[in-house]
């Protein structure tokens, strides 16, 4: 997996609506996230990806890490200019 694909505690990233936000919204930590670690559920052994918003009410998260690591759904989202889910912030 390329570099830029690994992720690890403390490295933060953005969602990709980040890029489909006005400019002064970009001025703002909105859809940035603190990554936390990875947690394995305790029934079902799926991976999951914890992560922390850097906004709003810095709430933690939990999402399937094949989801997390996924590419945006061009289909849905045909505006989207970021290949994937969540990125390292630039």
């Amino acid at each position: 997996m390329p570099e830029e694909r690994i992720f690890h505690p403390g490295d933060i990233v953005q969602h990709f609506k980040r890029n489909m936000i006005s400019e002064d919204e970009r001025n703002t930590n909105k859809y940035l996230y603190r990554i936390v670690g990875t947690a394995e559920h305790t029934e079902t052994k799926e991976k999951l990806m914890i992560y922390q918003a850097l906004y709003g009410d810095f709430g933690i998260y939990a999402r399937p890490y094949e989801m997390f690591m996924s590419e945006t759904d061009r289909k849905k989202y045909p505006e989207a200019t970021q290949r994937y889910r969540f990125e390292k912030a630039r």
